[in-house]
């Protein structure tokens, strides 16, 4: 009962709730490349977490949710303004029955896996879909497809993919050829599925991106904080943290700098950009430093929304250590783990994600609800 019970937590570490920002990495707000993605998770058993829910579904366009649904909501709900108004009321009634639809079939599907996989039931699986497609936009304006996406995992582990310049699915693993097999033998269903992403999805793409034009367009400025707290490892360092937040777009360069002379990479751990939960990001990088040279320390941040660099540091940080300041890294921080519980469950084993077997019967990409 106690290996049992250890499993299960083993099992629940391993969910990582996060905003789906598209695998690939973040896109630019206007210009270059542009990804529209829809994403699946289906649970094969409820799961006592907050906001964690049996099946969702979330669409993105470049780095913002389009939508979501929920098996607890049951409905297909807007996650931008635009797309409230934009989009008619018909199109998220066939929305809602498009993803019910999809969420008893993966509810099927999940227990058809684990049993050909031999999985215990009474242990947490996980199923998922991710398809959509990614294209370039030129300085006229004018978009070209770049590439299409149509893959499924199970636990993590990469089942199948679909290669759309071949028209063909790809098997990486044994367990997954007899599907491979099913759905390269009939013919249609993959070209409907290369017509999906190299046409279908571009072509709503392209609606999307041109409805929520004015608001891709914004930027907002970084807000930038240099942060210091007593070094959990040395009593006499300190942590000097960098934070830049609430910008968008996710582009930024930050430099820790000693003298007004960047510090080398290597020597700094960064967090990565991150999303927050109102549509910005952030970054913070972090170095430990001796405690009487804070004043020689600053934060150096450029972003497209600014006209000249943010300098942060030197006696601004004074008092860094000190209680309040360390409160506000802590608020930030636990603010934005929050936000990042926002929709869609991964196992997430080097960026890979899910999959199907041979006794699924084929889902088409889209029911002609941008999807």
């Amino acid at each position: 009962m106690m290996m049992m019970m250890m499993m299960m937590k083993m099992m629940k570490m391993m969910v990582v709730v996060c905003v789906f920002v598209t695998l690939g990495g973040l896109a630019p707000a206007f210009g270059g490349e542009h990804s529209l993605y829809y994403t699946y998770t289906a649970l094969s058993k409820p799961l006592n977490l907050t906001g964690i829910y049996e099946f969702t579904a979330l669409g993105m366009l470049n780095d913002r949710e389009l939508d979501y649904y929920s098996s607890k909501t049951q409905a297909k709900v807007p996650r931008q303004t635009w797309m409230r108004e934009k989009m008619p009321q018909d199109y998220w009634d066939k929305g809602t029955q498009s993803r019910k639809s999809k969420e008893q079939w993966f509810k099927v599907n999940v227990d058809i896996l684990m049993e050909r996989m031999r999985h215990n039931k009474s242990d947490l699986h996980v199923l998922q879909w991710r398809h959509g497609c990614v294209v370039n936009e030129r300085t006229d304006g004018n978009v070209t497809f770049l590439r299409g996406v149509d893959e499924y995992s199970y636990d993590g582990a990469e089942f199948l993919s679909f290669d759309e310049v071949n028209s063909r699915w790809i098997a990486p693993v044994a367990a997954a050829e007899p599907t491979k097999r099913k759905w390269d033998d009939v013919p249609i269903l993959n070209q409907y599925t290369k017509g999906y992403l190299e046409k279908e999805c571009v072509d709503w793409l392209n609606k999307f991106m041109d409805y929520g034009k004015e608001e891709l367009r914004k930027h907002s400025p970084p807000d930038v904080h240099l942060l210091a707290k007593k070094s959990v490892h040395d009593p006499g360092k300190l942590t000097l943290t960098c934070l830049a937040t609430g910008f968008y777009p996710p582009d930024v360069q930050m430099q820790v700098r000693k003298l007004r002379t960047s510090l080398p990479e290597h020597l700094v751990t960064s967090s990565g950009v991150r999303p927050n939960g109102d549509g910005t990001y952030q970054l913070r990088k972090s170095v430990n430093i001796v405690e009487d040279d804070k004043a020689l320390y600053d934060c150096y941040v450029t972003h497209s929304s600014l006209e000249k660099p943010i300098i942060v540091g030197g006696e601004q940080c004074k008092e860094c250590d000190t209680g309040p300041s360390t409160i506000i890294g802590a608020v930030i921080g636990a603010v934005l783990t929050l936000a990042v519980v926002a929709g869609v469950i991964f196992f997430l084993k080097k960026d890979k994600i899910i999959a199907m077997n041979e006794r699924m019967s084929y889902i088409p990409a889209s029911t002609g609800d941008g999807q």
